[in-house]
């Protein structure tokens, strides 16, 4: 059986010593589905709308500027205000370590207990992690709180999922953008492989199988294309 990573002495040191790095995939995963969601709903429904080529283009163009931007902005913020509670609770962690330090030790004490540590131990433990304020207060805010100490930058999760809706969303319009005959079947085969793509990035975070899990993303995005498709038909006549 083949592992994830070696578990010699050498080997759990030099990967310990590189500290945890913040993962921006999920940015990706995201982003690609949104983007490729929306875009080609933009499109299904203009198909079933029975609008020009030219309506595709506008609206799709505009979908992956403004909502691309929409999303991007929303991550930001939501990134942004998570960084900001947590320095709010190192701070609350840090003035509690200061005005009442005993009751902070007998928090690590019964977290480590919690662990199973006791007797010398468990006041060993508790005396090592609280003789370093950084470590004392990196362990409150992942044991107490359920924090990471890992953090991702807002800028780059922004940026991640920006790229990434551009990109996905961009798929559904490059029939279009070059005229290419039977375009809009192009355009499902292509986004169609785009979601299932998406969906095996994603089985990443899950029990699930490769392959489920990118057929699961397929019929989300299939489902959402359908439905655009069936309004933009049911109200073609209004533009009539």
């Amino acid at each position: 059986m083949t592992l994830e990573h070696d578990h010699s002495s050498e080997a759990i040191r030099e990967r310990f010593a590189k500290g945890h790095k913040a993962s921006y995939l999920q940015d990706w995963v995201y982003g690609s589905i949104d983007g490729a969601v929306t875009t080609f709903a933009v499109v299904s429904g203009v198909i079933g709308a029975q609008l020009s080529v030219r309506i595709i283009l506008i609206l799709g163009i505009a979908n992956l500027l403004a909502d691309g931007f929409s999303m991007a902005a929303g991550n930001y913020s939501a990134t942004k205000s998570e960084l900001d509670d947590t320095e709010r609770l190192r701070a609350i962690e840090r003035k509690h370590i200061k005005q009442v330090p005993e009751g902070e030790r007998e928090e690590i004490r019964q977290i480590l207990s919690a662990k199973g540590l006791s007797g010398s131990t468990l006041e060993e433990a508790t005396d090592a992690i609280t003789s370093n304020e950084e470590l004392w207060i990196n362990t409150m805010i992942t044991e107490e709180y359920g924090i990471s100490p890992t953090s991702r930058a807002p800028l780059k999760s922004a940026l991640s999922t920006f790229t990434a809706f551009f990109i996905a969303g961009a798929i559904p319009l490059l029939p279009f953008i070059f005229s290419m005959q039977n375009a809009f079947t192009i355009a499902c085969s292509m986004t169609a492989l785009a979601f299932f793509i998406t969906g095996m990035i994603k089985s990443r975070w899950a029990l699930s199988p490769w392959w489920q899990s990118g057929t699961e993303t397929l019929l989300i995005g299939g489902l959402a294309a359908a439905v655009s498709y069936g309004v933009g038909y049911l109200l073609r006549g209004i533009v009539d």
